[in-house]
């Protein structure tokens, strides 16, 4: 009788030690997997203050600078984003958001390079009150947010 108790608290022990490994690799397969796809979000001030590290991907939003968009002939467009604290040079190749233009929210995905984010996707605004949710927080912070919808009398 003694010797089925032991089996049994065994049997449990062993059970319990198989569960909590498969939760661990699990775990830390869950992670690996995300490391890459995972994209941090940051004002222009936060690139100035934190630097990001080199070669890191994360994604960049602001509004787009008044007078600060070039194109060039081989379809690179550089321009500057802006909290309305600090600028960063944005340079992308490719095609833009038809609701892309100078003034409006706007967030990119890239990288730093030198003084410069390289960007390999932007997103543009989708109407004329929109601002992504983490443009909106950034300024916000910075108290220079003003509500587009808000009552310009009160």
């Amino acid at each position: 009788m003694a010797g089925l108790k032991n089996l049994k608290k065994r049997r449990r022990i062993q059970i319990i030690m198989v569960a909590f490994v498969a939760l661990v690799l699990s775990t830390a397969l869950i992670g690996y997997a995300m490391k890459d796809g995972i994209n941090y979000f940051r004002s222009p001030t936060q690139v100035v203050t934190e630097p990001p590290h080199a070669g890191e991907v994360f994604r960049i939003g602001g509004l787009v600078a008044e007078g600060s968009m070039q194109k060039a002939a081989d379809g690179t467009v550089t321009f500057e984003v802006t909290d309305t604290k600090t600028n960063i040079r944005v340079s992308y190749r490719g095609v833009l958001p038809d609701l892309f233009k100078e003034g409006a929210g706007m967030v990119a995905l890239g990288q730093m390079q030198q003084d410069t984010f390289v960007a390999t996707e932007i997103l543009a605004k989708h109407d004329e009150t929109y601002m992504p949710k983490e443009v909106v927080d950034a300024l916000k912070q910075q108290g220079v947010y003003v509500d587009p919808k808000a009552d310009p009398g009160s």
